[in-house]
């Protein structure tokens, strides 16, 4: 813990705080300026602050909560389209690490390198699905003659490129910074986001959660590709048993039971509906999205649902509790149980877990659950106000 705070997340925090400065982050313990002769009242509060060391740290450390409520949509903490990109690199540099990481820890890089590409197929497919879906755009729109791509809600200094890159890549990590409204995606953009957080940590992880739910769906996908091919389920040489599935269980479907959970019994409270800034299939993504955001350790959020009611303030603050302790828990217990066995001799009978189709295997088992978890949330969600958006055209 020392070294990792004083070889990497101090001196990189350090030199990329003054990379935003040049930029035009602001940097300064100044009181905030009154200006006049501007806007309707004929003054203007134009904040200051220690604004660039603190979205280094933000960033860097995948965490959500900016300077400013606008986070990184303010100009002041991220003016230009090449902080944009350095703050995507700034939140995604860790994460993306860890898995080189773990495969030099093991012994095997090949190993690391499998579980990396897991996650850039999933980030890529992540992030083109919305790309594609903020694209197209909202027919009901385009009937009343305003043509071109949708930018409501994203800044125009990114584009929707940039946008959509932030959006993915902030939910893919256990980050939550925003420089767009998520509330003004499309239903199918939306659900991208979504998706991604309710995977949990699987892409690309977080700083200090790491991938824990990516060693949960490894142990499962080995597990099951062991029976349907009648083959001994062992990971990184060590027999893969009932303890190792139990915990691998918990760590996967414990934050999604917290998020089906906490979304009923919010639906069926009186005047839920009145909390929520557009009701419909619309309504439930904002409360899906906030029990996700909360028991996924991220923190964005579909911003039209009021939250600071007592039943969503306790209920998510048991849910984080549950969601970050219980996986993380389960997940040393399964380090410490494989600890504890002796590597067993590769023969015939081992599955191999370095390679493409064991790979792709593992996508597969990651969107199978992922799909058959939360398809119910998705198709009363954003699917359906999809269809009636494209229905309306």
């Amino acid at each position: 813990m020392t070294r990792c705070t004083l070889y990497i997340l101090l001196p990189i925090s350090f030199i990329f705080a003054l990379v935003l400065v040049s930029q035009g982050v602001i940097q300064n313990i100044d009181p905030y300026v009154q200006a006049t002769g501007y806007g309707p009242t004929g003054s203007q509060t134009i904040p200051m602050g220690p604004v660039a060391s603190q979205e280094a740290i933000k960033e860097f450390g995948t965490n959500v909560g900016g300077f400013f409520n606008a986070n990184s949509a303010h100009p002041y903490e991220n003016p230009t389209p090449l902080t944009n990109i350095i703050e995507i690199f700034l939140l995604l540099i860790i994460s993306a690490a860890l898995p080189l990481v773990f495969g030099r820890m093991v012994g095997s890089m090949r190993q690391g390198w499998v579980i990396y590409s897991i996650m850039l197929v999933l980030f890529l497919l992540g992030f083109c699905t919305l790309y594609a879906a903020e694209l197209a755009g909202n027919p009901l729109i385009k009937e009343l003659g305003v043509s071109g791509i949708s930018m409501e809600g994203k800044e125009v200094r990114f584009g929707l490129w940039g946008s959509s890159l932030f959006a993915t890549a902030t939910t893919a990590t256990s980050c939550g910074a925003v420089n767009c409204a998520h509330d003004s995606l499309t239903p199918l953009g939306g659900l991208v986001p979504m998706f991604l957080i309710l995977l949990g940590e699987v892409v690309f992880g977080g700083v200090g959660s790491g991938f824990y739910t990516m060693i949960g769906f490894l142990v499962i996908s080995v597990f099951v590709a062991g029976l349907m091919i009648g083959r001994v389920p062992e990971y990184l040489g060590k027999k893969i048993e009932a303890l190792e599935m139990k915990m691998a269980v918990i760590t996967v479907l414990v934050p999604g039971i917290l998020v089906l959970l906490f979304s009923g019994i919010a639906l069926v409270l009186p005047k839920v509906g009145d909390l929520m800034g557009n009701p419909g299939p619309y309504g439930l993504s904002e409360v899906v999205y906030a029990f996700a955001s909360m028991s996924q350790n991220n923190g964005s959020a579909f911003a039209g649902l009021d939250a600071t009611k007592p039943f969503f303030t306790l209920g998510g603050s048991i849910a984080m509790l549950i969601g970050r302790f219980v996986p993380a828990i389960a997940v040393l217990a399964i380090a410490g149980s494989m600890a504890q066995k002796k590597k067993v001799p590769s023969s015939s009978g081992t599955l191999p877990t370095a390679s493409f189709s064991f790979a792709t295997w593992t996508i597969l088992v990651i969107l199978i659950i992922g799909a058959l978890t939360f398809f119910p949330l998705f198709a009363t969600g954003p699917i359906i106000e999809h269809l009636i958006m494209m229905g309306g055209n």
